[in-house]
């Protein structure tokens, strides 16, 4: 067959879910400690780089859908680690900021965080890991394929 697909070692669509579940492992195992979901994590890392912030801004940052990210909300605010309110001019409009709990969780779990990180940049090699940053991310700002 002339046509036939690559095999899954040279599929960009495998090769990065495998890559994905490589690096999340041992941060999911952190996040298990700390009782929270990678999603949670990353909706927490956006509010609190980012500050005030609405839910749409927070689901294209942290990729959640919306309706997935309300639950998730939901749940961190009954936790006490962000809250929410109404914006003042846009009363349809939540604004999401993070709680000092939702800061000290993070503030505890950095040094595990900063530890995988650095063990998957000391495999690489710091300009591997630099160079893969820079590919992702421009891969990330292109513009989707029909094969997408």
């Amino acid at each position: 067959m002339t046509n036939s697909l690559p095999s899954t070692d040279r599929s960009l669509p495998i090769a990065l879910l495998r890559a994905r579940e490589k690096v999340m492992g041992p941060i999911r195992a952190l996040l298990s400690d700390a009782e929270l979901t990678e999603q949670q994590w990353r909706v927490l890392r956006v509010v609190q780089e980012s500050g005030d912030i609405d839910p749409t801004q927070i689901s294209e940052r942290a990729c959640l859908l919306l309706p997935s990210l309300t639950r998730i909300l939901q749940k961190l605010d009954d936790r006490g680690l962000i809250e929410r309110q109404k914006d003042l001019e846009d009363r349809r409009r939540q604004i999401i900021r993070i709680t000092p709990a939702g800061e000290q969780i993070i503030d505890d779990n950095l040094g595990a965080s900063l530890a995988v990180i650095a063990q998957t940049r000391a495999k690489m090699g710091a300009e591997k890991y630099e160079a893969l940053l820079d590919l992702l991310n421009e891969l990330n700002r292109s513009e989707p394929s029909k094969a997408d």
